[in-house]
């Protein structure tokens, strides 16, 4: 049935549907932005009025890390089930994102063929996406520190989201990272909290890394004492004057299986049932995506069996654990772009991956964030034993052959290649025959790389997702 926008609405939803099948024609982009702010220039309303036509209402996912792929892992559930859901799968997190996503899905006929709205959306615009879609559900899936010029602190990050979380719609459920005190400190007096989070043990670590953020209680201020964590300062945690404890989780993960870079078996509990989930992915992160996407399906009413079917044949989204082939050698696509995020990227290319050949891009452009410090803070120091070449590339390519020398990185290992299609062939020469080379990039670093790939034939424009017959 078409919705109803009014005779601005209308315009609003015409102009901004033109405006992307221009950007599109032109090849001037996907069409993942401009036509949202084309058609809330025209209408300031048009998210609000295009999202009253969504049946089964709104998801939101938020957080540092994990945004694209947590949505894309509940979209996959979803449409198990028979929903059909609106996405801004491309990634384009801001609220004209979203707005341009639904304004494209809609046909011209003001017709909206979606049951749900799942949004990912930037941590400081969630506020305003709240107000205008008010959300049915709200996943948080961690706080880590992250672009310090275009956010501040973490606590103003999380000041912002508990804003959207206090003066979200009545009814709203709060799914939770347990396992992150920034983030389980949020559920704090809300009425409808699901906390998700790990409980296998045998994966802490005893001790924080340097570049853990959250350390102290945030009732008290006392320094946390950590049982354990699975990375940064992430895992079992209290406060010793006993002010604050991490939240039991309401559903968790007690096993977890890693197979190299091809799979990840996990146990999960809801406290009601207990399924096996087995996911084309790999990193001790994806299992946290993986546990807040159940999490959420969980607050949408699909049982847990059922959502832990569904990801058997999930597809990685764009540049997260996405396979190519570069030149003839495989590839694999590691988005990495905070501190806390490039070591566990790291960590998986090295322990599972058994990497050896890396191409390191890194960018300072405004959604990376224009202050690179953070690369101070990233545990090269892990490539020492590990790596054989490494191609360095993007705007910052300099800073991070100075980081590598910090690292102890021998230097005939490492070679600057600023030309981003020559960086990829150099990154391809290097690998030997069999094994696969790992392309680690910040944010816009990774569109310019698969900017290239797709011109290539090796992959599709990242706004179209992946095929359905896609292999992991």
């Amino acid at each position: 049935m078409p919705t109803k926008l009014g005779a601005r609405g209308t315009a609003a939803l015409w102009a901004g549907k033109l405006t992307s099948a221009l950007s599109r024609g032109l090849r001037r982009g996907g069409g993942t932005t401009l036509p949202g702010d084309v058609a809330r220039w025209i209408d300031p309303r048009i998210l609000t009025k295009l999202s009253r036509s969504l049946a089964e209402g709104t998801v939101v996912i938020t957080g540092t890390n994990g945004k694209t792929t947590t949505a894309a892992l509940l979209r996959h559930i979803l449409e198990a089930q028979g929903r059909q859901a609106v996405a801004n799968q491309a990634g384009a997190n801001l609220i004209f994102g979203v707005t341009a996503a639904i304004v494209n899905q809609t046909s011209w006929s003001k017709t909206l063929p979606a049951d749900v709205g799942l949004f990912e959306i930037d941590e400081a615009s969630l506020p305003r996406l709240v107000q205008e879609v008010a959300p049915g559900t709200i996943v948080v899936t961690n706080l880590f520190r992250d672009q310090l010029d275009r956010y501040g602190e973490l606590e103003t990050t999380a000041a912002h989201i508990r804003r959207a979380l206090t003066q979200g719609p009545e009814g709203v459920t709060a799914v939770l990272n347990a396992d992150d005190p920034m983030v389980a400190a949020l559920g704090d007096g809300l009425p409808r909290v699901i906390y998700a989070g790990l409980d296998d043990p045998s994966l802490l670590r005893p001790e924080l890394s340097h570049g853990a953020d959250a350390k102290f209680c945030p009732r008290c201020g006392s320094a946390f004492i950590f049982e354990g964590v699975y990375f940064g300062h992430v895992g079992r945690y209290r406060c010793p004057r006993g002010d604050f404890a991490r939240p039991s989780p309401d559903i968790k993960a007690t096993a977890i299986s890693i197979e190299g870079m091809e799979r990840m078996r996990l146990r999960v509990s809801d406290g009601a049932q207990t399924a096996d989930v087995d996911v084309p992915l790999s990193g001790l992160y994806n299992a946290y995506n993986i546990i807040m996407a159940l999490a959420a399906a969980k607050a949408m009413r699909v049982p847990l069996a059922k959502s832990a079917a569904a990801l058997h044949d999930f597809t990685p989204a764009f540049g997260r654990m996405e396979r190519t082939t570069i030149d003839g050698r495989a590839a694999v696509l590691l988005l990495a772009k905070n501190p806390t995020g490039f070591n566990e990227v790291l960590r998986t290319a090295i322990q599972f991956g058994k990497a050896s050949s890396f191409l390191i891009a890194l960018n300072d452009r405004i959604a990376d964030g224009q202050d690179v410090s953070w690369i101070w803070d990233v545990d090269f120091e892990q490539l020492k034993g590990a790596a054989q070449h490494i191609v360095v590339s993007g705007d910052r390519a300099l800073d991070l052959r100075v980081r590598l020398k910090y690292a102890e990185i021998p230097s005939e290992r490492i070679e600057v290649v600023t030309d981003w299609r020559s960086a990829l062939k150099r990154a391809a020469d290097a690998t030997p025959a069999g094994q696969t080379v790992f392309v680690l990039p910040t944010y816009t670093a990774m569109l310019e790389l698969r900017a290239v790939l797709t011109r290539d034939g090796a992959l599709r424009p990242y706004w179209q997702g992946q095929p359905a017959d896609a292999k992991p």
